[in-house]
């Protein structure tokens, strides 16, 4: 249930939202069950539709991000090998009062999207454009390696 549309103030929802959130040490304690940081990591991931393209020099990464700024934006390498795309899109601070939403339904929140690189991709030549709330990250490829020539070895007469 979302709090906003019963009119709770924003900061009181973030205190009740960091009470809830139990800590590391308590969450390792129960029995096979998740943490709430990986259900929290994962819903993050699921609503982050991206688009995956092999193009003949380099890979792209095409995600939807309407209203966001660079700064909101984070893109990184983990691994050596891990693309890993994280963000928040935060809601905006209203008067009280002011406003009455009659539906809420852009989302709001984190989001974080991993992809594994192929081994041809070149990790230190990565880009990263946000144009008109579309994030295009390109991981240009490493050229094909050369074939290894025959290695001839001269047999002695003993």
């Amino acid at each position: 249930m979302d709090f906003r549309v019963m009119g709770i103030d924003a900061p009181l929802l973030h205190t009740l939202q960091q009470m809830m959130d139990v800590s590391e040490d308590a969450e390792k304690s129960t029995l096979n069950a998740p943490t709430r940081t990986y259900v929290r990591d994962a819903k993050a991931m699921a609503s982050t539709p991206a688009d995956v393209k092999e193009l003949p020099n380099a890979y792209a990464f095409v995600i939807d991000m309407p209203g966001l700024k660079s700064g909101d934006i984070k893109v990184q390498v983990e691994d050596d090998n891990v693309l890993v795309i994280t963000g928040e899109r935060k809601r905006e601070e209203e008067k009280e009062g002011s406003t009455k939403y009659l539906r809420m339904e852009r989302r709001v929140g984190k989001f974080m999207r991993k992809f594994v690189l192929p081994d041809n991709a070149n990790t230190d030549t990565i880009s990263a454009v946000c144009q008109d709330g579309v994030l295009t990250v390109t991981v240009e490829k490493l050229p094909p390696p050369q074939p290894k020539k025959p290695k001839t070895i001269e047999v002695k007469i003993a």
